[in-house]
């Protein structure tokens, strides 16, 4: 037997359907994420926090959930809509349904949506709050409540989705590196990527000051992907300022690329839809080539495309570009090893266009340490 859910968008636009993992009640920005797989990569990445994903392949769950692919701790969506539900998990890797993972991780999702029409209705009004509810068909109260919560604008979630305490990720093979990570949100993947390249990680909160990451004198400094507003990360920017100061080697990726726009007195604006997804068209302005790479973020950093900018650090550029609409996806500094990306190169799930960026973070350890 099914239970009926609905979904009620902000500005009163509602879909039907039927209730896809936990029964309840759950109110966030919906977004939609145009990955054909990766499903339990996107549940389970940090940047999600505050946000219902609507996924536009149709057919989710297919391969079911295993213990292998998470990127975090849990699932972090706040709600998750789907078309077309896997009957039958078809993979000697699932340990469980996907249905079963999310009931039992408590969030609340609806099937049977017509995720074309939502999609086509996001692209034109853009990500706007939403409710999905399976405990009550009352499209009025859900519809109050969604217009009552608050905005992703302005939002914080780096306390709800850091590490609470420091960790160690080993370099694979001989430690060459010390990198200190600050986690506002870090995937998994993204220190096993540093560690394959003989880098020690020193995962650590998003409270750490300028003076915990010097005393550990690491050979570089990392920041991560993660959700909300970046100009609510006044912290996060201090310290990156201070840590460009010292000239040490800097890589962002995601709010590490919006923080690093901030510490370059850039500033930050939220678009219209976002980019989610693993299949997005990136250019490296440095060498021309064109990626296909992973995003999922909501803001932006406002920087000119063509030339060169002043930055207290000294002249800095956009190396990177999304050949969808002209968005700023990676910044640079020319007179010292500190640069950034948008979009997320470790990309679990694929692709894998980006890695190198990896390779260039090492290279300008390398340099710096003369080696």
């Amino acid at each position: 037997m099914t239970t009926e859910a609905i979904l009620v968008l902000e500005d009163g636009r509602v879909f039907r359907g039927e209730s896809y993992g936990a029964i309840g009640e759950t109110i966030g920005e919906i977004v939609f994420s145009t990955g054909m797989t990766g499903y339990q990569e996107t549940l389970t990445d940090p940047s999600y926090k505050g946000q219902i994903v609507a996924m536009t392949a149709p057919h989710i769950g297919n391969t079911g959930v295993n213990d292998e692919d998470f990127e975090s701790r849990r699932i972090w969506v706040d709600g998750y809509v789907v078309r077309d539900p896997a009957r039958v998990r078809s993979s000697w890797r699932s340990s469980r349904s996907l249905d079963e993972e999310l009931a039992a991780q408590g969030v609340v999702g609806i099937s049977g949506v017509d995720t074309r029409a939502l999609t086509r209705h996001l692209r034109e009004r853009g990500s706007m709050r939403a409710g999905i509810s399976s405990a009550s068909t009352d499209l009025g109260e859900l519809l109050t409540r969604v217009t009552a919560a608050p905005e992703m604008t302005g939002a914080s979630f780096l306390a709800d989705v850091t590490t609470p305490e420091a960790y160690v990720v080993p370099a694979v093979g001989e430690k060459r590196f010390t990198v200190a990570a600050i986690d506002l949100g870090i995937k998994g993947m993204t220190p096993r990527r540093l560690a394959e390249r003989g880098v020690e990680v020193h995962v650590l909160p998003a409270t750490t000051t300028y003076e915990e990451i010097a005393a550990l004198e690491p050979d570089g400094v990392f920041m991560s992907n993660g959700p909300g507003d970046p100009a609510t990360a006044d912290h996060v920017v201090a310290v990156l300022k201070q840590v460009l100061a010292a000239r040490t080697p800097y890589f962002g990726i995601c709010l590490g690329n919006q923080i690093f726009g901030r510490a370059l007195d850039l500033g930050t604006y939220k678009l219209v839809y976002g980019h989610r997804g693993i299949n997005q068209p990136v250019q490296d302005l440095t060498t021309g080539k064109v990626e296909i790479t992973a995003h999922n973020h909501g803001f932006a950093v406002d920087a000119p495309t063509e030339g060169t900018f002043e930055t207290p650090f000294g002249p800095g550029r956009v190396t990177h570009v999304c050949l969808n609409d002209d968005v700023v996806e990676g910044l640079a500094l020319l007179d010292q090893a500190a640069f950034s990306v948008q979009y997320h190169p470790e990309a679990a799930a694929g692709p894998h266009d980006a890695a190198y960026l990896f390779d260039r973070f090492v290279d300008l350890l390398s340099a710096k340490a003369g080696v």
